[in-house]
Protein backbone atom coordinates (compact mmCIF):
# COMPACT_ATOMS: atom_id res chain seq x y z
CA UNK A 1 0.00 0.00 0.00
CA UNK A 2 1.28 3.41 -0.79
CA UNK A 3 0.89 6.77 0.47
CA UNK A 4 0.36 9.20 -2.04
CA UNK A 5 3.30 12.00 -2.32
CA UNK A 6 0.32 14.27 -3.44
CA UNK A 7 -1.45 14.36 -0.41
CA UNK A 8 1.74 16.20 1.34
CA UNK A 9 0.51 19.60 -0.07
CA UNK A 10 -2.67 19.01 1.18
CA UNK A 11 -1.54 18.72 4.67
CA UNK A 12 -1.50 22.70 5.52
CA UNK A 13 -4.87 22.79 3.35
CA UNK A 14 -8.47 23.09 4.69
CA UNK A 15 -10.80 19.88 3.31
CA UNK A 16 -13.89 20.35 1.33
CA UNK A 17 -16.55 17.57 2.18
CA UNK A 18 -18.85 16.83 -0.29
CA UNK A 19 -21.60 14.43 -0.34
CA UNK A 20 -21.98 13.12 -3.75
CA UNK A 21 -25.61 11.33 -4.39
CA UNK A 22 -25.07 7.82 -3.74
CA UNK A 23 -25.48 5.30 -6.52
CA UNK A 24 -29.56 3.49 -6.86
CA UNK A 25 -29.62 0.35 -5.60
CA UNK A 26 -28.48 -2.05 -7.78
CA UNK A 27 -27.57 -5.74 -7.68
CA UNK A 28 -24.15 -5.82 -6.79
CA UNK A 29 -21.90 -9.20 -6.23
CA UNK A 30 -22.63 -10.54 -3.26
CA UNK A 31 -21.81 -13.71 -0.74
CA UNK A 32 -24.42 -13.88 1.87
CA UNK A 33 -24.57 -16.01 4.73
CA UNK A 34 -21.48 -14.62 6.89
CA UNK A 35 -21.10 -14.73 10.40
CA UNK A 36 -20.38 -11.25 11.39
CA UNK A 37 -17.63 -10.66 8.73
CA UNK A 38 -15.16 -8.02 10.04
CA UNK A 39 -12.28 -7.48 7.28
CA UNK A 40 -11.15 -8.83 3.39
CA UNK A 41 -8.13 -9.49 2.05
CA UNK A 42 -6.61 -9.85 -1.54
CA UNK A 43 -3.76 -12.19 -2.26
CA UNK A 44 -1.71 -11.72 -4.79
CA UNK A 45 -2.95 -14.64 -6.35
CA UNK A 46 -7.06 -13.34 -6.51
CA UNK A 47 -7.74 -15.51 -3.34
CA UNK A 48 -9.99 -13.45 -0.94
CA UNK A 49 -10.15 -13.98 2.74
CA UNK A 50 -12.75 -12.70 4.92
CA UNK A 51 -12.60 -12.84 8.66
CA UNK A 52 -15.72 -13.59 10.25
CA UNK A 53 -15.91 -12.96 13.82
CA UNK A 54 -19.14 -15.71 14.51
CA UNK A 55 -21.10 -14.01 18.03
CA UNK A 56 -18.84 -11.46 19.42
CA UNK A 57 -17.25 -12.62 22.67
CA UNK A 58 -17.62 -16.24 22.27
CA UNK A 59 -14.26 -17.57 21.90
CA UNK A 60 -13.24 -20.34 19.40
CA UNK A 61 -16.04 -19.69 16.67
CA UNK A 62 -14.42 -17.18 14.70
CA UNK A 63 -13.30 -18.62 10.93
CA UNK A 64 -11.01 -17.24 8.23
CA UNK A 65 -13.48 -17.81 4.77
CA UNK A 66 -11.84 -17.62 1.50
CA UNK A 67 -13.08 -17.51 -1.92
CA UNK A 68 -10.88 -18.92 -4.63
CA UNK A 69 -10.43 -17.52 -7.90
CA UNK A 70 -14.10 -19.16 -9.44
CA UNK A 71 -15.66 -17.67 -6.53
CA UNK A 72 -15.71 -21.17 -4.15
CA UNK A 73 -16.40 -20.34 -0.69
CA UNK A 74 -14.23 -22.86 1.47
CA UNK A 75 -13.27 -22.27 5.15
CA UNK A 76 -9.60 -21.57 5.65
CA UNK A 77 -8.94 -21.61 9.15
CA UNK A 78 -11.03 -21.84 12.42
CA UNK A 79 -10.71 -22.07 16.26
CA UNK A 80 -10.12 -17.82 16.39
CA UNK A 81 -11.97 -15.83 19.07
CA UNK A 82 -12.89 -12.45 17.45
CA UNK A 83 -11.11 -12.55 14.48
CA UNK A 84 -10.57 -8.72 12.43
CA UNK A 85 -7.85 -6.95 10.62
CA UNK A 86 -5.91 -9.20 7.95
CA UNK A 87 -2.36 -8.73 6.40
CA UNK A 88 -0.24 -11.06 4.62
CA UNK A 89 3.21 -11.09 4.33
CA UNK A 90 4.73 -13.86 2.14
CA UNK A 91 2.28 -16.86 2.28
CA UNK A 92 1.53 -16.23 5.66
CA UNK A 93 -1.93 -14.34 6.44
CA UNK A 94 -1.84 -12.48 10.01
CA UNK A 95 -5.20 -11.91 11.64
CA UNK A 96 -5.93 -9.62 14.91
CA UNK A 97 -7.87 -11.91 17.24
CA UNK A 98 -9.30 -9.84 20.09
CA UNK A 99 -6.05 -9.59 22.70
CA UNK A 100 -3.41 -11.30 20.06
CA UNK A 101 -2.17 -11.33 16.55
CA UNK A 102 -1.82 -14.51 15.09
CA UNK A 103 -0.15 -16.55 12.30
CA UNK A 104 -1.64 -18.57 9.66
CA UNK A 105 0.23 -20.69 7.41
CA UNK A 106 -0.67 -21.65 3.97
CA UNK A 107 -2.72 -24.77 5.26
CA UNK A 108 -4.60 -23.12 7.59
CA UNK A 109 -3.06 -23.95 10.89
CA UNK A 110 -2.29 -20.75 13.47
CA UNK A 111 -0.04 -20.04 16.07
CA UNK A 112 -0.40 -16.86 18.49
CA UNK A 113 2.79 -14.35 16.71
CA UNK A 114 1.95 -12.18 19.27
CA UNK A 115 0.25 -12.59 22.91
CA UNK A 116 -1.67 -10.02 25.03
CA UNK A 117 1.20 -10.15 27.51
CA UNK A 118 3.55 -9.11 24.70
CA UNK A 119 2.22 -5.67 24.49
CA UNK A 120 3.36 -2.68 26.49
CA UNK A 121 -0.08 -2.89 27.95
CA UNK A 122 -2.62 -5.62 27.51
CA UNK A 123 -4.48 -4.74 25.04
CA UNK A 124 -7.94 -3.91 25.11
CA UNK A 125 -9.32 -4.06 21.43
CA UNK A 126 -6.80 -5.40 18.54
CA UNK A 127 -8.85 -4.17 15.09
CA UNK A 128 -7.08 -3.28 11.84
CA UNK A 129 -3.67 -4.66 10.44
CA UNK A 130 -1.16 -3.09 8.12
CA UNK A 131 2.59 -3.80 7.21
CA UNK A 132 5.31 -2.28 5.91
CA UNK A 133 8.22 -2.82 3.34
CA UNK A 134 11.16 -4.32 6.37
CA UNK A 135 8.31 -7.05 7.15
CA UNK A 136 6.88 -5.15 10.44
CA UNK A 137 2.98 -5.92 10.91
CA UNK A 138 0.97 -3.02 12.74
CA UNK A 139 -2.00 -3.32 14.64
CA UNK A 140 -4.69 -0.55 16.14
CA UNK A 141 -5.80 -0.64 19.34
CA UNK A 142 -9.55 1.11 19.38
CA UNK A 143 -9.69 0.52 23.48
CA UNK A 144 -13.38 0.99 24.37
CA UNK A 145 -14.19 2.32 21.37
CA UNK A 146 -15.02 5.46 22.69
CA UNK A 147 -11.80 7.35 23.83
CA UNK A 148 -10.54 5.11 26.19
CA UNK A 149 -7.18 2.73 25.64
CA UNK A 150 -6.79 3.49 21.98
CA UNK A 151 -3.12 2.94 20.77
CA UNK A 152 -1.40 1.59 17.82
CA UNK A 153 1.83 -1.15 17.80
CA UNK A 154 4.47 -1.96 15.44
CA UNK A 155 5.74 -6.10 15.77
CA UNK A 156 8.81 -6.37 14.03
CA UNK A 157 9.30 -9.97 11.74
CA UNK A 158 10.11 -11.18 15.20
CA UNK A 159 7.08 -10.67 17.38
CA UNK A 160 9.01 -7.85 19.35
CA UNK A 161 6.05 -5.28 19.85
CA UNK A 162 6.25 -1.69 20.54
CA UNK A 163 4.30 1.46 20.94
CA UNK A 164 3.59 3.79 17.64
CA UNK A 165 1.56 6.09 19.33
CA UNK A 166 -1.18 6.32 21.93
CA UNK A 167 -4.00 8.50 23.72
CA UNK A 168 -1.50 9.28 26.64
CA UNK A 169 1.22 10.60 24.37
CA UNK A 170 -1.35 12.44 21.62
CA UNK A 171 -5.38 12.95 23.16
CA UNK A 172 -6.52 12.68 19.24
CA UNK A 173 -5.70 8.85 19.44
CA UNK A 174 -9.09 7.85 20.33
CA UNK A 175 -9.76 4.77 18.94
CA UNK A 176 -7.28 3.60 15.60
CA UNK A 177 -9.17 1.68 13.46
CA UNK A 178 -7.88 1.09 9.35
CA UNK A 179 -4.65 1.65 8.76
CA UNK A 180 -1.97 2.05 6.19
CA UNK A 181 1.53 2.63 5.25
CA UNK A 182 3.75 3.94 2.45
CA UNK A 183 5.72 2.76 0.95
CA UNK A 184 8.70 3.57 2.57
CA UNK A 185 7.43 2.51 6.16
CA UNK A 186 7.97 5.81 7.54
CA UNK A 187 4.45 7.37 7.11
CA UNK A 188 1.50 5.49 8.77
CA UNK A 189 -2.05 6.67 7.92
CA UNK A 190 -5.29 5.70 9.83
CA UNK A 191 -8.98 6.79 10.30
CA UNK A 192 -10.73 7.05 14.16
CA UNK A 193 -13.58 4.88 14.88
CA UNK A 194 -14.61 7.34 17.26
CA UNK A 195 -13.48 10.91 15.86
CA UNK A 196 -13.99 9.81 11.98
CA UNK A 197 -11.06 11.47 10.98
CA UNK A 198 -8.10 10.20 8.89
CA UNK A 199 -4.46 11.25 9.80
CA UNK A 200 -0.90 10.76 8.94
CA UNK A 201 1.78 9.81 11.23
CA UNK A 202 5.80 10.30 10.52
CA UNK A 203 7.42 7.24 12.45
CA UNK A 204 10.11 9.07 12.68
CA UNK A 205 9.61 12.20 13.58
CA UNK A 206 5.69 11.38 16.02
CA UNK A 207 4.67 14.31 14.17
CA UNK A 208 0.57 13.79 13.70
CA UNK A 209 -1.41 15.64 10.86
CA UNK A 210 -5.40 15.63 10.61
CA UNK A 211 -5.68 15.28 6.85
CA UNK A 212 -9.50 14.65 6.47
CA UNK A 213 -12.72 14.44 8.86
CA UNK A 214 -16.46 13.19 8.58
CA UNK A 215 -16.21 10.06 8.11
CA UNK A 216 -18.43 8.63 11.26
CA UNK A 217 -17.38 5.77 12.32
CA UNK A 218 -14.08 5.45 10.21
CA UNK A 219 -13.83 1.63 10.13
CA UNK A 220 -11.84 0.34 6.57
CA UNK A 221 -9.34 2.53 4.91
CA UNK A 222 -7.58 1.39 1.52
CA UNK A 223 -5.46 3.21 -1.57
CA UNK A 224 -6.15 3.16 -5.46
CA UNK A 225 -4.45 4.80 -8.15
CA UNK A 226 -3.65 8.29 -8.75
CA UNK A 227 -3.42 9.50 -4.95
CA UNK A 228 -7.11 7.80 -4.36
CA UNK A 229 -8.08 6.67 -0.73
CA UNK A 230 -11.14 4.58 -0.02
CA UNK A 231 -12.77 4.68 3.35
CA UNK A 232 -15.83 3.06 5.52
CA UNK A 233 -18.09 3.78 7.87
CA UNK A 234 -19.45 0.98 10.05
CA UNK A 235 -21.93 3.09 12.10
CA UNK A 236 -23.77 4.63 9.57
CA UNK A 237 -23.00 2.31 6.60
CA UNK A 238 -20.97 4.42 3.88
CA UNK A 239 -18.18 4.62 1.61
CA UNK A 240 -16.10 7.44 1.09
CA UNK A 241 -13.81 8.56 -1.41
CA UNK A 242 -10.39 11.09 -0.75
CA UNK A 243 -9.08 12.44 -2.84
CA UNK A 244 -7.19 16.13 -3.71
CA UNK A 245 -8.65 17.38 -0.18
CA UNK A 246 -11.83 16.59 -1.03
CA UNK A 247 -14.35 14.10 0.52
CA UNK A 248 -16.95 12.21 -1.43
CA UNK A 249 -19.89 9.64 -0.31
CA UNK A 250 -20.07 7.43 -3.06
CA UNK A 251 -22.59 4.65 -1.38
CA UNK A 252 -24.64 4.30 1.81
CA UNK A 253 -27.07 2.21 2.47
CA UNK A 254 -24.87 -0.45 4.14
CA UNK A 255 -26.20 -2.09 7.72
CA UNK A 256 -22.44 -2.13 8.93
CA UNK A 257 -19.63 -1.62 6.09
CA UNK A 258 -16.31 -2.75 8.24
CA UNK A 259 -12.45 -3.27 6.77
CA UNK A 260 -12.74 -2.81 3.01
CA UNK A 261 -10.23 -4.06 0.03
CA UNK A 262 -9.67 -3.73 -3.12
CA UNK A 263 -10.16 -5.99 -5.81
CA UNK A 264 -7.76 -7.60 -7.64
CA UNK A 265 -8.58 -5.36 -11.23
CA UNK A 266 -9.61 -2.40 -9.32
CA UNK A 267 -12.60 -2.32 -10.55
CA UNK A 268 -14.42 -2.96 -7.44
CA UNK A 269 -14.41 -2.33 -3.23
CA UNK A 270 -14.97 -5.51 -1.70
CA UNK A 271 -17.02 -4.51 1.41
CA UNK A 272 -18.14 -6.54 4.55
CA UNK A 273 -21.04 -5.68 5.55
CA UNK A 274 -20.87 -6.93 8.71
CA UNK A 275 -24.66 -6.58 10.36
CA UNK A 276 -26.26 -8.04 6.90
CA UNK A 277 -23.56 -10.79 6.74
CA UNK A 278 -21.87 -10.20 3.57
CA UNK A 279 -19.39 -9.50 0.99
CA UNK A 280 -19.95 -6.89 -1.03
CA UNK A 281 -18.66 -5.82 -4.55
CA UNK A 282 -19.26 -1.85 -5.01
CA UNK A 283 -17.95 -0.77 -8.27
CA UNK A 284 -14.98 1.95 -7.95
CA UNK A 285 -16.92 5.06 -9.32
CA UNK A 286 -15.24 6.73 -12.43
Amino acid sequence: MMYRSSLMSALLCAVFVSLVQPAEAQDYKKITGLKNPESALVAKDGRIFVSEIGEFGKDGDGEITMIDTTGKVSVFAVGMDDPKGLAMIGKDLYVADKTRVLKIAPNGTWQVFAGAKDFPVTPMFLNDLTTDIHGNVYVSDSGDLNGIGGAIYKINPEGKVSTVINGKQDPRVLAPNGLITDDTGNILLYVDFASGILYSINMKSHLMVDLASGFGGGDGLVDGPNGVYYLSDWKNGRVFRFKNDEVEMIQDGFKASADITLSQDGKFILVPDMKAGELVWLPVPK
